[in-house]
């Protein structure tokens, strides 16, 4: 084994060797053996080795496997000067390997040496974004294949347009495509903000790709079966990813067809995936998020006639009174305002597609009916609007901040938006004109003399920025207490929100994966 001397020597043979240094083969081997050496030899070899690496072809395979076996060693400091100078191995036909290697070191606990790691990953990446990344997301570790994955999806977005080529986000996008064959909810999750974040997929047919993906992720061909908490799990995480993608020119009608066809008639025996997640409300407002932007639909009348019964449900029929005017029944029946926004507000979208439908595909019998209990809802609204009014009124700033007032505001939007969509169902014929911005949705404005935008942002469109899912806090359930005049406004509630289940046996929601990797979601 060389000592540090030697190893000196043998760097100023090459270092004064300058055009010639490829014919001194002997001494770059004596630098390659300074890796069994000691501390100080291994350090040394650390440097020297990729240094003159380039003038050595012949001896490439030796001069990695020397420093691979430094990134490995036991001294943290020897490691992380060898991980340091990986990247000057990426050359010709060694790129990708060096890549795999860097990408197997992700699985490093040292916070230090992952950030090298990291760095000399993003280094080659700038050399040549088809290294090995995918390699290693197709065939490593489990480990490795979700630090490659989370550091694509924080790399990416920092890249040059020099380096992010329209011929690299090809590449990713197709090798993108057969990673996603297998997957699990999370790493999806993640894949989808790669791609959406590509310059390619901005247009319109690139954002149709990107639905047609999430569609075949969602397993829209397939029966949905209400009771499997993995096929509810991978219908809700699917559409939560393709809602940002939904515009005037980009329609949800596959999405919005499933819901009314397989969902909504099953809403009542739904397995939540997670503990605590009010799934009937959830699937109710991405149903809601999505009509906006509905095409034409193949079956609308019958579709529309399925939303319009399961909006029956929750509208009730006032009850009954005894010969004295007192209610002859025990309680009112409890008024769920947060449900009825969302079925109300998607039964008003889909109807502006077919405007004759109160009038001429129902029987007079059943137009009178729903009216009736539109007339009863209303009449509870107006009270619950003015408790809720009475009850924020004068209060501004940090008064609005406290939890309790946040609900009660939530709950004003709610109740407003029901009342503008009830009086427009109340004209004669059923009018379809008014926007609402649905009740958890930002209110987009617009500058004074800009000319509103085509899609428009009033009417509960989902924002054009793509998000991982909608945050976990912003949502809100508001079911006011039941009683025909009741001001105990006490009874708001929380809606549960949690993280998804994971442990699936297999990496495509159950039994889509063929790898087990267990990860929470």
């Amino acid at each position: 084994m060389p000592t540090v001397e030697e190893l000196y020597r043998n760097y100023g043979i090459l270092a004064d060797a300058t055009e010639q240094v490829g014919q001194h083969k002997d001494a770059y081997q004596v630098i390659l053996d300074g890796v069994k050496g000691g501390t100080k030899e291994k350090r040394l070899a650390a440097q020297f080795i990729p240094k003159f690496f380039k003038h050595f072809p012949e001896l490439a395979d030796s001069a990695i496997n020397a420093q691979l076996d430094l990134c490995e060693d036991e001294d943290v400091s020897i490691r992380r000067q060898a991980i340091k100078e990986l990247p000057q191995f990426a050359t010709g036909e060694n790129l990708p390997r060096v890549a795999d290697i860097l990408t197997q070191l992700l699985q490093t606990d040292d916070s230090a040496e992952f950030n090298l790691v990291n760095n000399a990953l993003l280094s080659i990446f700038k050399m040549d974004a088809k290294g090995g990344l995918f390699s290693q997301i197709l065939q490593g570790e489990d480990i490795v294949r979700e630090r490659a994955i989370k550091f694509l999806s924080t790399k990416l977005k920092t890249l040059p347009d020099e380096v992010l080529t329209k011929e690299v986000e090809e590449l990713i996008l197709t090798e993108s495509k057969k990673v996603l064959e297998d997957v699990t909810g999370e790493e999806f999750v993640l894949f989808m903000k790669i791609l959406s974040g590509l310059k390619s997929l901005q247009t319109v047919s690139g954002r149709q790709q990107l639905v047609e993906l999430v569609a075949e992720q969602a397993d829209l061909e397939q029966t949905f079966n209400p009771s499997d908490p993995d096929c509810v799990d991978r219908l809700l995480q699917c559409t939560r990813q393709a809602v940002p993608l939904f515009s005037k020119n980009v329609h949800s009608t596959r999405f919005v067809t499933y819901f009314c066809e397989q969902v909504l008639p099953n809403l009542s025996t739904l397995t939540t995936p997670v503990e605590g997640l009010d799934i009937q409300l959830e699937v109710l407002k991405l149903l809601a998020e999505m009509s906006s932007f509905c095409g034409d639909m193949e079956k609308l009348e019958t579709n529309l006639r399925k939303l319009f019964d399961k909006l029956l449900e929750y509208m009730p029929l006032p009850p009954e009174e005894a010969e004295n005017g007192e209610n002859a029944g025990n309680e009112e029946p409890k008024l769920q305002f947060s449900y009825v926004e969302c079925l109300l507000y998607s039964f008003h979208q889909l109807g502006r597609k077919l405007p004759d439908f109160l009038t001429a595909k129902l029987n007079a019998e059943k137009l009178k009916d729903f009216k009736i209990r539109l007339q009863y809802f209303a009449r509870g609204l107006q009270v619950y609007i003015r408790q809720l009014r009475l009850a924020l009124q004068g209060k501004t700033g940090e008064a609005l901040k406290t939890e309790e007032n946040k609900i009660k505001v939530v709950a004003l939007k709610i109740t407003n938006n029901i009342n503008v969509l009830i009086k427009d169902l109340f004209h004669i014929p059923p009018s379809y004109k008014s926007t609402v911005t649905l009740s958890w949705k930002p209110v987009q404005k617009v500058e004074i003399g800009q000319k509103r935008a085509s899609e428009d942002t009033t009417s509960g469109s989902p924002p054009k920025k793509s998000t991982a899912g909608p945050k976990r806090d912003a949502r809100q359930i508001y079911n006011p207490p039941s009683g025909k005049y009741s001001s105990n406004l006490s009874s708001f509630n929380y809606e549960q929100r949690g993280a998804f289940r994971g442990s699936r046996g297999g990496r495509g929601w159950g039994a889509r994966g063929n790898r087990s990797r267990g990860r929470l979601y």
